[in-house]
């Protein structure tokens, strides 16, 4: 596009125009709930069925869910225990890959570490991890889908990006790492959101 210059005045009274639309943009924009989470320091993802059964799935794709046990929380890549829950251990473990995740959700030491300072965690305990493995959802923007319409294969596929265990749409790992199947995932989610709703009650996060 070709510049047309103005005159100095009209420069003023643009970049005034400017300023006041960009203003009334950020009035009108939404904050995330990592975003009200990082401003209020509380936590704020209430664990709704829906999310439950995503919790849960999540667990089952990286190996972890241990028949609902606390004891995926404590886990490390590769299948090794961590007993502290004080902190993220950061051990480095070296098996087929070098991954030092660990937890629930495996995080790597600077995921977590984003989502502990987003969200004022203050230890590795499995209700921080759940709450953090909800604000990693959030941060890919299909938390609220999900809140919808469950977990379908196109979320799964933007989840790809955040846990390798998960399918793209072609169905194959986004980082050529063993990865479940939609169909099996889509299984697990039913049946967990099934249950969840059985026990008839929302958690509020602590």
């Amino acid at each position: 596009m070709r510049q047309v210059p103005v005159s100095t005045c009209s420069c003023a009274a643009a970049l005034l125009l400017l300023a006041s639309g960009a203003g009334l943009q950020a009035l009108n924009q939404k904050p995330s709930a990592a975003a009200v989470a990082a401003a209020s320091n509380q936590r704020p993802y209430t664990i709704t069925p829906q999310r439950q059964a995503l919790l849960n799935t999540i667990r089952y794709a990286e190996g972890t869910w241990k028949k609902g046990s606390r004891e995926g929380y404590h886990t490390l890549y590769g299948g090794g225990r961590v007993a502290s829950l004080a902190r993220h251990p950061d051990i480095v473990v070296v098996k087929r890959y070098r991954s030092a995740a660990a937890g629930a959700y495996q995080f790597l030491p600077g995921t977590w570490r984003e989502a502990s300072q987003k969200l004022q965690l203050a230890s590795f305990r499995p209700e921080n991890q759940d709450q953090a493995a909800l604000y990693l959802v959030d941060r890919r923007g299909v938390l609220d889908q999900i809140d919808r319409q469950g977990l379908t294969r196109q979320a799964m596929a933007v989840l790809a990006k955040e846990w390798a265990s998960f399918p793209t749409l072609s169905g194959q790992s986004a980082y050529g790492q063993p990865v479940k199947h939609a169909a099996e995932l889509e299984r697990f989610y039913q049946a967990s959101l099934e249950a969840s709703r059985e026990e008839g009650q929302e958690r509020q996060p602590v």
